[in-house]
């Protein structure tokens, strides 16, 4: 199974705000089995994000959108994704309805533009947002999903934990197990780490990977299952075989 994840935002682009939700989506991806096929950021334009939306609709099972579904005229994800996916946005008042309570708890009056943010693209799932004012949505087309959610990682997180994961493993019955490992290495350099277990880099799985530092050298295991003993299983034997040639 294959995901991507489009970050968006100028701000990206430009440097002054650092994209940790990527990292974030990709490793929780990764944990329940995905793919991460690609990872693209895009600034605030319509047409480049509806392209992105189209292009990873192509290659991949499940799109993942961070970013542009604020209120301000720069926020343009809801457009985008409705195009992508031929769709008009429309009007969802009991997401108004939300994002009303949501200011009125903390003594704010509705601004004139969040009602921006009740419009999502026809026939498009709600995803509800009780920690921010900006609600997400998905959009199922032609079996595949694109699941747009807010820039603010801590709304993002909590959107993800409470409904984003448990929609996909409904819709994808998930069953498997994912165990990652990461041994640490001194001293050896990559290069030679890579020499004596380039084989094993190559296994399906579990997966064997390096990530090089200034004088260190971490080995990531990842392994598949169908339970957690067998994914911890399949963990210890290659964790054994890495050790037995690293010393």
């Amino acid at each position: 199974m294959q995901a991507e994840i489009i970050t968006i935002g100028t701000e990206l682009l430009l440097g002054q705000i650092v994209d940790t939700n990527a990292a974030y989506l990709a490793k929780e991806l990764a944990a329940i089995g995905f793919n991460v096929f690609r990872s693209t950021t895009i600034g605030d334009n319509q047409d480049r994000i509806a392209n992105a939306v189209r292009r990873a609709l192509n290659d991949c099972d499940i799109v993942i959108t961070s970013g542009g579904i604020g209120p301000t005229v720069d926020d343009k994800t809801r457009e985008a994704v409705a195009a992508a996916t031929d769709r008009e946005l429309v009007f969802d008042q009991s997401l108004l309805d939300d994002i009303k309570t949501f200011f009125e708890k903390r003594g704010f009056a509705l601004g004139e533009n969040n009602p921006r943010q009740a419009f999502i693209p026809s026939q498009a799932i709600p995803v509800r947002n009780p920690v921010g004012t900006a609600p997400g949505f998905i959009v199922e087309h032609e079996n595949r999903y694109v699941i747009s959610l807010p820039g603010v990682p801590r709304e993002l997180y909590y959107l993800m934990e409470h409904t984003v994961l448990p929609f996909i493993h409904r819709e994808f019955g998930l069953e498997t197990v994912i165990k990652m490992r990461v041994l640490r290495t001194a001293g050896a350099g990559e290069s030679n780490i890579d020499r004596l277990i380039a084989d094993l880099e190559e296994s399906d799985n579990p997966t064997v990977g390096l990530l090089a530092y200034p004088g260190a050298v971490d080995i990531r295991i990842a392994a598949k299952a169908k339970t957690v003993d067998k994914a911890q299983a399949l963990l210890e034997k290659m964790e054994t075989e890495l050790r037995e040639r690293l010393g």
